[in-house]
């Protein structure tokens, strides 16, 4: 059996399902025979950073990673905008304004918070049916659908040129699930009379894991050679650390496995993630005392 998180570090030009593959990949030269797997959220092939990769009982949990705040560092150039937003593009807009230092820091400000957002149409989304990105790449104009967004917060890290005339700048931003760190860069140079493109973009946090847990591709691989699975392979649980954790009894435990709604337990209402010892039992909603089950974990000695 296994069950858990592998936290990739994506290197540069490895889509997220190639991620996927490569988990697989080595999983299965390791001896695992055939587990299954998925990601918690799709990176750019042109971004870098942690990719939350689910084996087993932890694919119950990529949905809730989907929806995760996340966190990116990301560079914007000054002065050009392409098609995609991003390096891979064709130009499409240029100017010769430069926004200066005190001018950016206060246009960071105005994106904080709900924003309203228009994704870029060389994205994944589905607009009558049709990926958009194969629409924009047919030559269609693809109206996207604004979307409102929350930016929890947005700071500058560095910036080049002197402080009259910036040539780009490197920004930290925490981010809702759904935003897109393209049209942000596009939407803050255009709010200071200008264009601009992403020419780097890292995720450095998706939900509760970051930088520090991810591993290398390299490393990854090193598994499918031999090297212990344990020393890369999280718990389950690592991926619930946000919601609080249920003790339950055997009984108890027995009978959330068998999906039974169990009443009069002195708990507050919400999300709790349900264990026996240090076993995941389920995902569980609590509401009045009374306990459903949204998911349960299918993994061994949890009581029958």
């Amino acid at each position: 059996m296994v069950d858990g998180w592998i936290i990739l570090d994506k290197p540069l030009e490895l889509g997220s399902t190639q991620g996927v593959a490569a988990v697989k990949r080595n999983l299965r030269q390791a001896g695992h025979g055939k587990v299954k797997v998925g990601h918690g959220g799709t990176l750019d092939p042109l971004a870098t950073g942690v990719l939350p990769i689910a084996v087993g009982e932890a694919t119950k949990l990529c949905g809730r990673m989907l929806d995760a705040t996340k966190e990116y560092a990301f560079t914007i150039e000054f002065g050009r905008e392409t098609d995609t937003l991003d390096l891979e593009g064709k130009v499409i807009a240029e100017s010769d304004a430069r926004p200066t230092l005190d001018a950016l820091t206060a246009a960071l400000v105005r994106f904080q918070g709900p924003i309203e957002q228009v994704p870029p149409a060389y994205s994944a989304l589905m607009i009558d049916g049709q990926r958009a990105y194969d629409r924009a790449r047919a030559g269609e104009d693809v109206a996207m659908p604004t979307r409102t967004v929350t930016i929890g917060a947005l700071t500058l890290e560095t910036q080049e040129g002197p402080d009259h005339s910036v040539e780009s700048a490197t920004l930290v931003a925490y981010v809702s699930k759904g935003t897109y760190i393209r049209s942000l860069a596009r939407d803050i140079a255009h709010a200071l009379g200008t264009v601009g493109h992403v020419t780097m973009l890292r995720r450095l946090r998706a939900g509760p894991f970051g930088l520090s847990e991810a591993i290398s591709l390299d490393k990854l691989n090193e598994v499918g050679k031999g090297a212990p699975l344990e020393h890369i392979l999280l718990p389950l649980e690592a991926g619930l650390v946000d919601i609080p954790a249920l003790d339950l009894d055997p009984e108890q435990a027995r009978a959330v496995r068998q999906g039974r709604v169990l009443t009069g337990l002195p708990c507050n209402d919400g999300l709790f993630w349900a264990r026996l010892g240090r076993v995941p039992v389920a995902l569980v909603e609590l509401s009045g005392g009374s306990l459903t089950v949204a998911r349960g974990f299918n993994l061994p000695d949890v009581a029958e």
